[in-house]
């Protein structure tokens, strides 16, 4: 059966076409006024799915067409590989489209469909593997918090497109690498993975390939693979579901034992569930509860749940662990890790969700970005385990909104039994209420939030509660408009929890951008969280705080929400404050130094850190309990300026008082 035509794209390559035939037919004197029609063309095919194929097809008319001409894209045998990507994030809407369709172009030379006198097929395969060995990150990631600020739809046409070209060249040059940022985003331990195991099943069928050779390339994937495909000797072949479970019916104690302990070992290296694992937990179930805290990997404290909370332990795993859903595991476990099913509201609460039935219209919105199977009651179920057992793995996705995902993570980090009456309200009533100084707040009665569109790539919970928690979010921030100075210093703790400290601490005058009271704001961080100068007193809850993210060259790009965490003396023992940053990845470069660590620094999964001075260089918001003040006036000046360096250098180089600028 024939594939679905797409009408939307179709229509827009027949614009293409007819205004590359008018292009092309142009005068030499006029072809600069047929040019730009081309461009919007182009523009709007390469939005489209199936647009990057569309445009290759085409990719020797529109050169012959004189597209290209007058530009440096007319000579593409002295392109450079390294300008490809500031080109693609240049947010110029002619130089991406342009930059696109070069490298487009060139994927049709590579695959011997178009004959360029300056550029052989073997050149512009190779020019394309650098390319992508430049922009790794774009292969798998969700756009960063600058990208979309900047870019907005052109980031996903700029992922789309570097899918597709990996896709045609292939991976071979480029695994090693790809391999490693694979591993360093696994590391976090995030709960959305679909994108992730989507690369990973790319690159395995890619290499499962008779007549590609990658010889040594890639190793560092063969665990990923094995992990989703086949983590034990009974399901090394990638037999499916239904063969794995009729093998399991013949195996014996020491045999299950060993499955058990092999899944067990795959997820918890790689964060990765396959498919066979849920099968196995679901039979031993049914055959062999003894081999449960086996299978899962758990530890004492894990082990402990599991033998006191049984009945609840193999209901949870029954309703929302399927093949197709088989993520969650890795939540399951890690939530018993955690122990929270000592905490008294936990078990009721979740015997609670297993009961739920949903609102008509928050199963048909369920069922429409996750599909059908497993119901919309068991998806959001699972999502709520991995959401519980890992609170540092929630992402934004690709939305503006970072406050919703932080309160998340905190309310699942610290107050889970709020989180679990949440996702209740949402669920059953399609409502959430919440108080701001006494007024009762409905994401019912609410207008429009900071998101202007449905959310999209997050995970079930997220997708649930985010809508509304946006809407009470820019209600409350509405609430404060005739305030002098910055809403958040009464939203944050009203919308987090009463554990968001009432002191509030901010450097930028709200008026004029300006930054203010610079010396003053530095000493009293130092003396609010640094050990050497609060008394030793570690952190003691989350603490919401806000940052001015910068780009690689240091450069401005917007406010963004994180989570203060925990600050702590590294392995190198340098004081390195640990925080939650909702953006999906924590690994970010901002300039000047500045670079995000996710591991290798004492940081624990889902944690990015930066040396103390460092992150307090980009900090704006921060709150204390004013009558914990600290010893600010013990602060070296040296440690303040090493700091206002920081800040000079980056996002406030045109925001200095004038005395200090």
């Amino acid at each position: 059966m024939d594939p679905p035509v797409d009408q939307a794209l179709v229509s827009r390559v027949a614009q293409l076409d007819h205004a590359t035939e008018a292009l092309a037919a142009a005068p030499e004197f006029s072809k600069n006024t047929k040019v730009k029609r081309v461009l919007d063309a182009l523009h709007r095919v390469l939005l489209q799915r199936g647009g990057c194929a569309a445009v290759r097809e085409r990719a020797a008319a529109l050169d012959e067409a004189g597209l290209f001409a007058g530009t440096d894209w007319a000579h593409p045998d002295i392109l450079v590989p390294g300008f490809v990507g500031p080109s693609l994030r240049s947010g110029v809407i002619d130089t991406v489209v342009l930059e696109a369709t070069s490298e487009l172009r060139l994927v049709a030379i590579a695959a011997g469909e178009y004959t360029h006198p300056a550029v052989s097929a073997e050149d512009a395969k190779h020019y394309l593997s650098q390319v992508l060995a430049m922009n790794l990150e774009v292969l798998f990631s969700a756009p960063s918090e600058a990208e979309r600020v900047k870019l907005g739809r052109i980031a996903h046409l700029i992922r789309d497109l570097f899918g597709y070209v990996a896709d045609q060249i292939g991976y071979d040059s480029v695994l090693d690498k790809l391999g490693d940022e694979i591993w360093r985003v696994l590391r976090q331990r995030p709960i959305q993975v679909d994108h992730i195991k989507a690369m990973v099943t790319r690159i395995a069928v890619y290499r499962e390939d008779p007549d590609v050779d990658l010889g040594a390339s890639g190793q560092g994937l063969d665990r990923l693979i094995s992990a989703l495909f086949g983590p034990t000797e009974a399901c090394r072949e990638d037999p499916g579901v239904d063969m794995y479970r009729a093998r399991l019916d013949a195996m014996d104690a020491e045999g299950l034992e060993f499955e058990a302990r092999g899944f067990a070992r795959a997820m918890h290296d790689t964060g990765l569930v396959s498919p066979y694992h849920a099968t196995l937990v679901r039979f031993l179930i049914e055959h062999n509860t003894y081999l449960l805290g086996e299978a899962l990997g758990v530890s004492e404290t894990g082990r402990t749940c599991l033998q006191r909370y049984p009945e609840l332990v193999h209901c949870l795993i029954n309703e929302a662990v399927h093949p197709e859903s088989a993520q969650c595991l890795y939540g399951i476990a890690l939530l018993l890790d955690r122990g929270i099913l000592h905490q008294p509201p936990i078990v009721p609460s979740l015997w609670r969700q297993l009961a739920l039935r949903l609102e008509p219209g928050v199963r048909q919105r369920l069922v429409d970005v996750f599909g059908p199977t497993p119901d919309p009651e068991s998806r959001l179920l699972g999502g709520l385990l991995s959401m519980l057992g890992q609170p540092l793995g929630v992402g934004q996705g690709d939305n503006p909104t970072c406050q919703s995902a932080r309160a998340l993570s905190m309310w699942a980090y610290n107050d889970p039994d709020y989180l679990l009456q949440m996702v209740v309200w949402a669920a059953r009533d399609d409502e959430i209420v919440m108080h701001f100084e006494g007024q009762s707040l409905s994401s019912k009665d609410s207008s429009g939030g900071v998101a202007t569109a449905s959310p999209v790539d997050l995970d079930p919970v997220s997708q649930l509660l985010v809508p509304h928690l946006d809407r009470i979010y820019a209600e409350m921030i509405r609430r404060c408009a005739d305030r002098p100075g910055d809403p958040h210093k009464w939203v944050n703790p009203e919308f987090h929890g009463w554990w968001s400290a009432r002191g509030f601490n901010i450097d930028v005058d709200v008026a004029t951008g300006n930054l203010i009271d610079l010396d003053d704001f530095v000493r009293q961080f130092y003396a609010s969280y640094h050990l050497e100068y609060n008394g030793g007193q570690p952190l003691v809850h989350p603490q919401p705080a806000g940052v001015a993210v910068t780009d690689s060259a240091a450069r401005y790009i917007g406010w963004h929400a994180i989570t203060i965490l925990r600050v702590a003396p590294d392995p190198d023992a340098v004081m390195r404050v640990y925080f939650f940053n909702p953006n999906n990845d924590s690994g970010q470069d901002w300039g000047d130094g500045v670079v995000v660590g996710t591991a290798g620094n004492g940081e624990r999964a889902g944690e990015g850190s930066l040396p103390f001075e460092q992150f307090a260089s980009r900090l704006y918001i921060f709150h204390t309990d004013p009558l914990e003040n600290g010893e600010p006036d013990k602060v070296p000046a040296s440690a303040v300026q090493d700091t206002i360096g920081y800040i000079e250098r980056s996002w406030g180089a045109d925001r200095m008082p004038e005395s200090e600028s």
